[in-house]
Formats: structure tokens, C-alpha cells, sequence
């Protein structure tokens, strides 16, 4: 499962519906015009001496007005992965077959707009060879007489199918229940802040099946708390767009990210995009320092066979560490109806960038590349 890192990861479910890429508030009139966007997305990793995992992703994202009233919206995607991934911390066999998958996932939400509220019903599909999953999620937003703050609620439902190509016999679920809140506040005519909660409830299969080994606990929470603060320059017209989140799960992991966008308009069509973001966690309780034992060898840490723990994992997403994202976007408005974007993103990962504490030994370095190409029209 390529993926896993991402299925993981809490407000997904309500993220997708909500769909705030830095503009904080709803509007409160269904938009007066569609749009069509096709995006290309091309990843890779690596660590030293060895290329990992590539992605191709093409997608198609459409929004339809359907009235003053209502309007909806929907995405496509099809990913194409392949490499080979640690059977354990950062190691990878000669001998281990490479990786190849598909997966194919689809959303569509539609909205309706009453005077000073909103309300969305959204359904997302996803299925790949050993995964699917499937979710629904509600979400509901209620604007001041003034329209300067607006309150967010928003509960969303993932049922997940899991299996394995190395086990035929292994035929799993996890059940994921989101709730999320959050007021956003014009706090001036240039500054806009907003602070979201939420609480993220999983029950199931957590373990990752291609690795040995690895077992997991059934249950797992998490905390998820995000501020965001957009503020507009009007002599240069440039906005920065800032943010941190603060992120606790039961299985012991705690996470800081700081991010910052700086959206610079060049002339009357371009607009330029620079962006860092710096990420750390903490390792879960029951992740292992790549040390084996002297007798059995790699993966098992000592003393596995004679006294093994209730739950372990050397999967090194679990570790202590620290990275570092640097990115530009770039966008330019062909006509008033056409426009098009391209985007680069770096990212490194280091055990010993980790804050307020040691990192994880042991693991290597790894580093990541995003490259995105888009283009849209509006109708």
C-alpha cells in the first residue's frame, strides 16, 4: 500500500469537502460561473544510492452552477505507482519484486445556498488492488449579519476494505469517523484568520501488511488544531497566506507544522507563489530504532522472539524526524475564461531536524519531488 501514509492522516475526509486552498470564508451565493480544471501531477522519492516510488496522476475537477440556489462540484483521479517501498526502516531487498498499482478515485458534493448559511453533502470512492475505501461527509456554514465571521461544522464517515497481495487470507476493515469545527473572522478589511478543530475516531486495521513486523493498534485518535492568518498588502498587492497545525494521536505521535505562502501579482496576469513549509513529529510508542537482533538478525529488535510486544513497527513514518518543504507556483490568465498554472515542490526529511528533542537514528535521509501542471475554464 504506497498510500498508507496518506490514508493516515486525520481531516481528510472534511478537508476534501471543505476545500479551503487559502480562501477562508464561504460564499453565501452559488457561484456564477462553472469551471473545468485538468491537472497533471508527477512525483518521485528517493533516498541516497536509491530512486523509490514514482506517481502519475491526472485529474479532472469540474463545478457546476445549478441555479442561484445550488451548485455542484466533482474530481477525478487516476494514479499510477510504481518502485519499492522499506520492507523495514529504510532498507530495501535486492530481491524484493517492484511495486506497481493503480488506483482510481472519484468525489462529487453539491451545495445550497440560503442567506447567510451553507449547506454540503459530499461522497468520495477510492479503489486500488489491495484498498478501497469509501465516505460521505456533511458540512454546514453560518455567516454574521455582517458577514465578518462565518462558523464551520462538518462530520464525515470513511469505510475502508483492506487486503494484501502477500496474504490472501487477510480481509480487513477500518472505520473512520470525523467532526470538525471552526469560526473564520475578517479581522480588518486586509487580515483574515481562521481556527478549525478536529477530532478524527478510527477503529480497525492499522498495520501495514508488507512489513514484518508490524501490529498495530485497533484504535486510533486524533486531534487535529489549525490557525490560519491571510493578510493582504495593498501597496503591492501581494497576500501572505500563514499557518500552524498542532496534531496528537494515540499512538503517541505529536506533530508541529508551520507553513507560509507569499501570492505576488506580476503585471495584470501572472501571479507568482513561493512557499515553505517545515514539518516535525514524534515517534509512536511502539516504533523501533533499527536495532536487530544479534542472533535472528534484520528486522526483529532484540529480544523479539522471547518476550514479543503487544504492538511494533520499524515503519520509519512513524519515526522521529523532521522536513522541510520549499515550492513556487506559477499561474498565468490566458483570456478572462482560460488560465493556467504549473508547480514545484521539494521536500526533505532528516531524523535529526526533528524540534524540541533527538530524532530517530538510523534512518536515512529522504526527499520527495511534486511536480504539478494545470490548466482551466471557466463557463
Amino acid at each position: 500500500m504506497a498510500a498508507t501514509d496518506l490514508r493516515d492522516k486525520a481531516g481528510a475526509i472534511i478537508a476534501a469537502a471543505l476545500a479551503l486552498p487559502g480562501v477562508l470564508v464561504h460564499a453565501q451565493t452559488a457561484p456564477e460561473h462553472g469551471e473545468v480544471a485538468l491537472k497533471y501531477l508527477q512525483y518521485e522519492d528517493s533516498q541516497p544510492g536509491l530512486k523509490r516510488i514514482k506517481v502519475s496522476a491526472p485529474s479532472l475537477y469540474v463545478l457546476a452552477p445549478l441555479s442561484s440556489k445550488w451548485a455542484m462540484e466533482g474530481s477525478l483521479v487516476s494514479d499510477s505507482v510504481s518502485g519499492a517501498t522499506p520492507r523495514y526502516h529504510s532498507a530495501i531487498s535486492g530481491a524484493t519484486p517492484r511495486m506497481e498499482d493503480e488506483r482510481h478515485a472519484g468525489d462529487v458534493k453539491i451545495t445550497r445556498y440560503q442567506d447567510r448559511a451553507t449547506y454540503s453533502l459530499g461522497v468520495s470512492k477510492s479503489k486500488e488492488h489491495d484498498y478501497d475505501s469509501t465516505a460521505v461527509s456533511f458540512d454546514a456554514s453560518f455567516s454574521s449579519e455582517d458577514n465578518n465571521r462565518s462558523w464551520n461544522i462538518g462530520i464525515g464517515h470513511a469505510n475502508d476494505k483492506i487486503s494484501s497481495s502477500n496474504d490472501d487470507a487477510l480481509h480487513e476493515r477500518k472505520r473512520t469517523t470525523e467532526f470538525m469545527v471552526g469560526v473564520t473572522q475578517a479581522v480588518s478589511s486586509n487580515d483574515l484568520v481562521q481556527l478549525n478543530f478536529t477530532l478524527n475516531q478510527g477503529r480497525g486495521y492499522y498495520s501495514d501488511p508488507y512489513k514484518e513486523p508490524d501490529i498495530r493498534p485497533r484504535k486510533r485518535d486524533q486531534s487535529i488544531l489549525l490557525a490560519r492568518w491571510n493578510h493582504h498588502f495593498e501597496g503591492i498587492g501581494a497576500t501572505l497566506r500563514s499557518s500552524y497545525r498542532y496534531y496528537h494521536d494515540t499512538f503517541g505521535i505529536n506533530a508541529h507544522t508551520l507553513g507560509a505562502e507569499w501570492v505576488h501579482p506580476v503585471g495584470g496576469r501572472f501571479t507568482l507563489t513561493p512557499s515553505l513549509r517545515f514539518y516535525s513529529q514524534s515517534a509512536a510508542r511502539f516504533y523501533y530504532d533499527p536495532v536487530y537482533d544479534p542472533d535472528v538478525g534484520a528486522p526483529y529488535p532484540p529480544g523479539y522472539f522471547t518476550n514479543p510486544p503487544e504492538f511494533i513497527s520499524p515503519d520509519q513514518r512513524l519515526s522521529a524526524f523532521g522536513g522541510i518543504t520549499v515550492g513556487l507556483k506559477a499561474a498565468v490568465r490566458l483570456t478572462p475564461d482560460w488560465s493556467a498554472d504549473v508547480k514545484l515542490e521539494r521536500y526533505e526529511q532528516r531524523s535529526d531536524w526533528r524540534i524540541g528533542g533527538q530524532g530517530s537514528p538510523g534512518i536515512d535521509p529522504f526527499r520527495a519531488t511534486w511536480l504539478q501542471l494545470g490548466v482551466s475554464r471557466r463557463f
